[in-house]
C-alpha cells in the first residue's frame, strides 16, 4: 500500500469512527488542537479536573498527554488518566514539553514514561534527547538540537520502553526500535506559530485511536501535518494567516483524498 493510500485509508476511518480523543493538553494550544482534530474527522474532549479524568478516558478511543502548562493538580489529572488507559489498553500519545528546562519538568516526564511507558511519544529533538539524559539543558519548547542529532537518544528510548518515538522538526523522524521514517515536508513558518508541535501530537492521538500500527499511524499523522503546512505556507502572508489556512488544509485534505 502507498504512503497516499495509507493516509486516505486512515483519514477515512476517522470520518467513519470520528473517534474521541481525550487531552489533558496546555492552556496554550487548547482552541488550535481541538479544532485540528474536528478539521480530520476527530472528536476532542479536553477534560483536566481529577474528579473526572478516569470516567472522561475510560469512553476515549485515545489518550493524549501534553504538560506545556505544568501544575500538580494537572499532574495527577494526568496520571490518573494514563493509569486507566494503561488499564483499559487505550492507546497514549505523551508530549514532553519543554522537559529539561526546570527540573520539575523533567522529574514528571522521566516518572510518567518509566510508570506508564506511553504508545507514542513525540517532542522536538533537544526533548527526546533530555528524555535520555543525555543533554541536561534544553532552550524550553524551542529545540536548538537538529533532529538527526537525537535519532540514537530516540532509539535507545524506543527500545527501553517498547514504545514509537517521533522527533519533530525540519525533518521529522518516526522511530520504532531498528525501524526509522521520515517526513520531509517541515517549513521554517511552523516553527513561528505555536501549538504547531502540540498538534502534531493530538493528530497523532487521533490516528492511532483508528489505527493499531502505531509506528504506521504516527508516520501518517507527521505526513498529515507537513501536507497541511506545505498548502497553507504557499498562500500565507505570515504567521497570522498561516494558522487559519494550515487548520483549513487540514480540513481540505481530510475532506477531499
Amino acid at each position: 500500500m502507498s504512503k497516499k493510500q495509507q493516509l486516505n485509508k486512515i483519514l477515512k476511518e476517522l470520518k467513519a469512527q470520528a473517534p474521541l480523543v481525550h487531552n489533558i493538553t496546555n492552556y496554550v494550544v487548547m482552541n488550535t488542537t481541538a479544532n485540528a482534530l474536528l478539521a480530520i474527522g476527530a472528536s476532542p474532549v479536553m477534560a483536566h479536573a481529577i474528579e473526572e479524568v478516569e470516567e472522561i478516558t475510560s469512553i476515549s478511543s485515545a489518550l493524549v498527554i501534553n504538560m506545556g502548562t505544568l501544575s500538580p493538580k494537572w499532574v495527577g489529572a494526568m496520571e490518573l488518566a494514563i493509569k486507566k488507559a494503561n488499564q483499559l489498553n487505550i492507546p497514549v500519545v505523551f508530549d514532553p514539553v519543554g522537559v529539561g528546562a526546570s527540573s520539575y519538568r523533567t522529574e514528571t516526564a522521566l516518572s510518567i514514561i518509566e510508570k506508564y511507558k506511553p504508545s507514542v511519544i513525540r517532542g522536538n529533538a533537544s526533548e527526546i534527547l533530555a528524555l535520555t539524559q543525555l543533554s541536561n539543558k534544553t532552550k524550553g519548547v524551542d529545540s536548538t538540537i537538529s533532529s538527526e542529532n537525537a535519532l540514537n537518544a530516540a532509539q535507545e528510548l524506543s527500545k527501553k520502553l517498547n514504545s514509537t518515538i517521533v522527533i519533530s522538526g525540519a525533518v521529522d523522524y518516526i522511530i520504532t526500535g531498528n525501524l526509522i521514517d521520515k517526513v520531509t515536508k517541515g517549513k521554517p513558518i511552523m516553527a513561528k506559530v505555536t501549538g504547531m508541535g502540540c498538534t502534531a501530537t493530538s493528530i497523532i492521538g487521533s490516528c492511532i485511536a483508528v489505527n493499531q500500527n502505531y509506528h504506521v499511524a504516527s508516520y501518517m499523522a507527521m505526513e498529515l501535518m507537513g501536507k497541511a503546512g506545505n498548502m497553507a505556507e504557499k498562500i500565507s502572508k505570515g504567521t497570522g494567516s498561516f494558522q487559519v489556512n494550515f487548520l483549513d488544509a487540514l480540513y481540505q485534505i481530510a475532506n477531499k483524498e
